[in-house]
C-alpha cells in the first residue's frame, strides 16, 4: 500500500482487501458495506466517510481530532431531505437493494486484473452472506458524490460468502460460512474460485446518469430494433425511510414511463429519455426485451441505480 500525492491510500497490486467488506476502487479511494439494520433500509455500498448513523457520533466527543459533532439526523425520514440539514451526510453509493440484489453484503473486490477477469475492468463485486451470491457494481461521480448501479452477476455458491480475493491472474478466490447466520448456500462453509470462460456475456457493461434518464452501454453490439423500443424496458423508482428502527421497506414508489430509447452510432449503447427522474430514488431498471444482434436476452437483465444526484448535462 501506498499514499497517493493527495493523501488517499491506494493498494500496491490487486486483491488487496480487509475481511468485513472494506476496499478500495481503482482509483485508491476506501469502500465499505454496510448491512440493513436502525438507520439503514438496506445493505450499502458506501464511500469512507459520515454516514449519518446517530450511534456513532458519541465518539466525536471522544476523538476531538475528528472535528465538530454533526447534526443528528431526523427520524422517520428520507436521506435526500437530511442530506439537506446534515452538510458532512454523505449518501450511500448504492443500495444493495433489500431482497432483490441481497440481504448481508460481505466483501469487496475491486477488477484491477486488466479484463483477465472478463469485460468488467476498474469495476467492483459484492458478495451476500445470507443470499450467497455476488452482485457487480458500476460507480460514477456526479456533482462530487459518488453514485451507480448494482446488477446482479453470480450466484450458486454453497455458503454464506464472507470474504473473497482476486488474484494476479484475474481468478476471483472466494470463502464462505453459516455460522451464526443461515445462507441460501446450504453447506456450512465453502472454498471456490471463478474463472473467466473466455466468453464475454452479453450485459449491460455500464449504466450512467443524464439528466432526463441514463445512458447505458452493453459488452456486444445491440439488435437496433428491440434497444430501440421502449416497450422492451420497465422502470419504476422507490427509497427507503431513513429511520432509528431496524430496516425499511421501499417507500415514496414513482412509476416513470421511458418515453424514448435512441440506439448510439456505435451500437452498443442505447440512450434512455424517461418522462421523470427522481432525485434519491433507487431507479430500477428491466431489459426483458433487449436483445443483441445475435439473438441473445440480456443475461442479467435488471439494474438497480441509486440517483444521489441528477447531472445537468
Amino acid at each position: 500500500m501506498r499514499v497517493k500525492p493527495d493523501g488517499r491510500l491506494e493498494p500496491t497490486c490487486s486483491g488487496i482487501r480487509s475481511p468485513g467488506g472494506i476496499d478500495f476502487d481503482a482509483d485508491g479511494e476506501v469502500f465499505y458495506t454496510d448491512n440493513q439494520g436502525a438507520w439503514h433500509g438496506s445493505s450499502t455500498l458506501k464511500p469512507g466517510s459520515f454516514q449519518g448513523h446517530p450511534g456513532g457520533l458519541a465518539w466525536y466527543d471522544k476523538a476531538p481530532n475528528m472535528g465538530p459533532r454533526p447534526v443528528e439526523p431526523n427520524d422517520k425520514s428520507r436521506m435526500v431531505a437530511e442530506r439537506e440539514r446534515i452538510k458532512e451526510l454523505v449518501p450511500p453509493a448504492v443500495y444493495m437493494v433489500h431482497g432483490k440484489i441481497g440481504n448481508s453484503s460481505s466483501f469487496i473486490v475491486c477488477d484491477t486484473s486488466k479484463r483477465k477477469f472478463g469485460p468488467f475492468q476498474k469495476q467492483i463485486f459484492v458478495a451476500d452472506q445470507c443470499f450467497s451470491n455476488i452482485s457487480r457494481v458500476f460507480l460514477e461521480e456526479v456533482n462530487g458524490i459518488k453514485q451507480g448501479v448494482v446488477f446482479p452477476f453470480l450466484q450458486g455458491f454453497k455458503s454464506g460468502l464472507l470474504a473473497g480475493r482476486m488474484n494476479e491472474n484475474g481468478q476471483l478466490l472466494v470463502g464462505g460460512s453459516d455460522r451464526g447466520w443461515g445462507s441460501k448456500g446450504g453447506k456450512r462453509f465453502c472454498f471456490d474460485r471463478v474463472d473467466w470462460t473466455g466468453k464475454v456475456p452479453f450485459e449491460v457493461l455500464e449504466m450512467r446518469a443524464k439528466p432526463d434518464g441514463f445512458e447505458l452501454t452493453f459488452t456486444e453490439a445491440v439488435d437496433p430494433a428491440t434497444s430501440g423500443n421502449p416497450a422492451s424496458y420497465k422502470t419504476r423508482a422507490f427509497t427507503y425511510i431513513y429511520q432509528s428502527e431496524y430496516g425499511s421497506p421501499e417507500v415514496d414508489e414513482v412509476v416513470s414511463q421511458i418515453t424514448k430509447a435512441v440506439v448510439g452510432a456505435d451500437n452498443k449503447s442505447v440512450r434512455l429519455t424517461f418522462d421523470k427522474l427522481t432525485k434519491g430514488h433507487v431507479h430500477e431498471l428491466h431489459l426483458d426485451g433487449v436483445k443483441s444482434t445475435t439473438g441473445l436476452p440480456v443475461l442479467h437483465p435488471s439494474a438497480y441505480y441509486t440517483l444521489n444526484e441528477i447531472p445537468a448535462k
